[in-house]
């Protein structure tokens, strides 16, 4: 989707969002208050410049408006594959964009992500997927890698993978899989003003990702071993 129309359907209340180089900031009105609003368009790669610009309107946001609702768009074919932005330690950029959304997570901005075209790699992990809750489009595109370069990587026939990715949700692509995962909280058909505000009151301080997985069938595992882990218990098989 076209950011400019989602941003007509998500804020009716008017927004002075802009792009510069495929990177969106500004601010829109949500129920009467405003919200800060960055984020990327034209599937364009993370490097270290997008990076630093997300990261700096962060914490801008907490710098000036204390406790700002920030909303994160995202679209974008992940990190940046250039040798460039390797030599310069992408990596840690990567990192310090986590950390700033951390950052305002914990000094109490609610953080909303919303993946309205496409997500992919390390650019949907420290960005959507890092925010107090995450939601989609039922059009976007998500994965973390994509089934060729698995194969590639894990050694496991693509043909393989293909068939275990009719069941398990982790293999698999598309934001009804990353739903059952507990990656997504929610998939946002028609009235997307009101899907947003829901979203906002909805938001807790508390990272429900695993139990979520757990209620959905798509994640069994991680939510007992990290309780195990805190307890010093043992888990189960399933």
């Amino acid at each position: 989707m076209d950011w400019q129309l989602l941003t007509t359907q998500l804020f009716p209340g008017g927004h002075d969002i802009v792009e510069r180089d495929n990177f969106l900031s500004g601010t829109a009105q949500v129920d009467g208050r405003p919200v800060a609003v960055i984020g990327t368009t034209g599937h364009t790669p993370i490097g270290i410049e997008i990076a630093l610009a997300q990261a700096q309107a962060i914490l801008k946001t907490v710098q000036e408006h204390p406790g700002r609702a920030i909303l994160i768009l995202v679209d974008t074919q992940g990190q940046r594959l250039r040798h460039r932005d390797e030599m310069l330690g992408i990596n840690s950029y990567m990192a310090h964009l986590g950390k700033c959304v951390d950052l305002a997570r914990r000094q109490g901005h609610t953080v909303i992500g919303l993946v309205y075209d496409q997500a992919l790699s390390g650019g949907f992990i420290t960005s959507g997927l890092i925010a107090s809750a995450c939601y989609a489009l039922p059009q976007s595109t998500i994965r973390v890698m994509g089934l060729p370069a698995m194969a590639r990587i894990t050694k496991v026939p693509e043909e393989r993978l293909t068939e275990l990715a009719r069941d398990n949700p982790v293999f698999a692509p598309g934001p009804e899989n990353y739903l059952r995962m507990g990656g997504l909280h929610g998939i946002w058909e028609d009235d997307l003003a009101g899907q947003l505000v829901r979203a906002l009151g909805d938001a807790s301080d508390e990272d429900r990702r695993m139990a979520l997985g757990l209620e959905r069938g798509g994640r069994l595992l991680a939510q007992p071993v990290a309780e195990a882990v805190r307890s010093g218990g043992h888990v189960r098989a399933a």
